[in-house]
């Protein structure tokens, strides 16, 4: 009888395994795809974010230095220019509306709340009606304010209603209302000659974009770009900033969608309506 062979597992030929390179970028390449993934927002999470970032926003404009000269002349260089210009208006409008009580009363309390309430509601409504937008949409809104942040300090503004020789009427203080924290008793506490950009632009702006962009109703939109255009009055009215803080205000909006796009791949209103949860078997949305 011929003698049993027995080859063991080690013996046999095992076919070829593919090689495995490992490469050293690749774990901080699928890091920065998982940070840039669009996640279902957390609302504790995000009014803590929120609530935590304006108290940072208000402290570092407020902690600006209060350059009150160069302020000043640097206001006079924007009323110069703004009057080579042919757009200097800002006087005319101003005293048009406060010869009307009612009217520029009503624009004081639009100035005093509805930058922050509306803010907050439009980031509401993103976060109820729109969790894929929501993280791109508030990158675009975090950006834009911060970028504001370093005009404050790079360029001291005063506003038209403290500029000295223009007979603009600071028109909290005529009326004894409380739409501005930089006028009457809590002056000292906020900063007064961070004029540029105009934030209350930058921030109505963004609501009204967004709205527009993602809301089907024709009312809706109209009321998207009405509430910007309102926005503008309001602050040209009330001497609380010049055409030209608007513009600053619209640049740095600019910015954060820049940037906002450069990060998600697209603009907010072109990704997903709702993030997909991959326990579930869907894909999860990254740039």
């Amino acid at each position: 009888m011929g003698e049993a062979t027995v080859k063991s597992s080690e013996d046999r030929t095992a076919p070829p395994s593919p090689m495995v390179t490992v490469d050293g970028p690749a774990p901080e390449r699928s890091r920065l795809r998982e940070w840039r993934s669009v996640r279902r927002p957390r609302i504790w999470f995000e009014i803590l974010l929120i609530a935590v970032s304006y108290w940072t926003y208000s402290l570092v404009r407020n902690a600006v230095p209060e350059q009150k000269a160069q302020a000043l002349r640097n206001a006079d260089w924007i009323w110069e220019a703004e009057q080579a210009l042919g757009i200097a208006v800002e006087q005319t409008v101003n005293h048009a509306a406060n010869s009307v009580t009612w009217l520029i009363v009503t624009m004081n309390y639009y100035y005093a709340t509805l930058h922050f309430l509306v803010t907050v509601g439009v980031l509401v409504w993103l976060y109820r009606r729109h969790p894929g937008r929501y993280a791109p949409a508030r990158l675009v809104l975090f950006a834009t304010t911060g970028v504001a942040l370093v005009g404050y300090y790079l360029y001291p503004l005063a506003p038209p209603r403290l500029m000295n020789g223009q007979d603009f009427i600071d028109t909290v203080l005529v009326h004894h209302t409380w739409g501005s924290m930089a006028s009457g008793d809590l002056k000292n506490m906020s900063n007064q000659y961070a004029a540029m950009p105009s934030m209350h632009i930058g921030w109505s702006l963004w609501c009204g974009l967004t709205v527009f962009a993602l809301t089907a109703a024709p009312w809706g939109r109209i009321l998207g770009l009405l509430y910007p255009t309102l926005t503008l009055v309001v602050i040209v009215a009330t001497a609380n900033h010049f055409w030209l803080d608007a513009v600053g205000g619209l640049l740095c909006l600019g910015f954060g969608y820049g940037l906002s796009c450069a990060w998600y791949g697209a603009l907010p209103h072109r990704l997903p309506r709702h993030v997909p949860d991959p326990l579930r078997g869907g894909p999860v949305l990254t740039a």
